[in-house]
């Protein structure tokens, strides 16, 4: 984005309307972020509002979570320029859609500039258990089924990131939504020095150093995009075991960190999870866990975290498997 300039033009002393151009100069650039809560929406864009606040431009935030909590619908405006009247972005009139979950991404979709507008999204899917027919991952689905290839095709400029198995590979899964922002600062002229210079102001401390390689890892994965030859087929979400074969469900438990909340007892549908005598939540029927993820999405702590481990044998003899 060119930094708007404002300009007076007279004849004789009588002002001029605004040329096209100008009038255009003067527009505020829309970035919409949506997802989830627990993604880290709110972040990415106080960071961004803060780095567009820094370089003098007017800045105008609108957020909605409050009662999302984890798990629940989360989208923030963002829009900055020389003049910015409304802190809302109109339908049709966003430049930049960054979605960190997919259903979010295309439920947003249509305020998304037709002709211009840059879709960035990481294809991760948080799927509550009441839209599943059973809750075994691979079961059918009341949830969109689009692929990235198909959304693509609908819109001026779009990427799919998988910014969870990137940010996984970096030692902190958390930081997806860091690697989202190295993704969508390509798309507007702040220097990456700035960036990063905003971002430490916004995560925690003691993971300045993983966040700056998530932003650098995200602007690199886009860049690289930019100059493929053909990336059609963008891949969908990571899932650790096939969805059609045999897995073990194992939790990963960090005692450290559970503070006997509850919740995950409560709200797990198989009634599988239980407090023991140190209040420490276990599983204790691995038999009747299907791996819904709900406790993991539900933890306000992020004590948990549940694995799909395929079966490799019984995988391997499925039919079509290779050796």
């Amino acid at each position: 984005m060119s930094r708007p300039t404002a300009s007076t033009s007279s004849i004789e002393g009588e002002p001029l309307r605004p040329t096209a151009s100008a009038a255009k100069a003067r527009e505020p650039m829309n970035v919409l972020i949506v997802g989830v809560g627990g993604q880290g929406v709110i972040m990415v864009s106080k960071a961004l509002a803060s780095l567009a606040q820094s370089k003098g431009y007017q800045v105008k935030q609108s957020e909605v979570h409050g009662m999302a909590k984890r798990g629940g619908t989360v989208f923030s405006h963002v829009r900055f320029g020389p003049q910015v009247w409304s802190p809302t972005i109109p339908k049709g009139e966003a430049d930049i859609l960054v979605a960190l979950e997919w259903a979010e991404g295309l439920r947003w979709l249509p305020f998304l500039k037709a002709e211009t507008g840059i879709f960035i999204c990481a294809p991760s899917r948080s799927v509550p258990p009441s839209a599943c027919l059973n809750r075994r991952p691979g079961a059918p689905l009341r949830y969109s089924r689009e692929t990235p290839a198909e959304v693509k095709a609908h819109v001026a400029e779009g990427y799919a990131i998988d910014a969870t198995r990137m940010a996984e590979k970096l030692g902190n899964e958390r930081a997806a939504n860091v690697v989202l922002i190295g993704a969508l600062s390509t798309a507007l002229e702040f220097s990456v020095a700035d960036w990063e210079q905003a971002l430490a102001q916004f995560v925690p401390k003691k993971t300045i150093a993983v966040n700056l390689d998530a932003f650098r890892l995200g602007r690199n994965w886009i860049e690289e995009e930019r100059t493929a030859v053909d990336d059609a087929e963008a891949p969908l979400a990571h899932i650790p075991a096939p969805a059609a074969a045999p897995y073990n469900v194992r939790l990963e438990i960090t005692p450290a960190w559970c503070k006997s909340c509850d919740i995950c007892v409560k709200l797990c549908p198989e009634r599988c999870l239980r407090l023991n005598q140190e209040r420490i939540v276990e599983l204790a029927q691995p038999e009747k866990c299907t791996g819904c993820r709900l406790c993991e999405l539900l933890c306000p702590d992020f004590a948990i975290r549940v694995h799909l481990d395929a079966v490799a044998k019984e995988v391997a003899a499925m039919p079509g498997a290779k050796a």
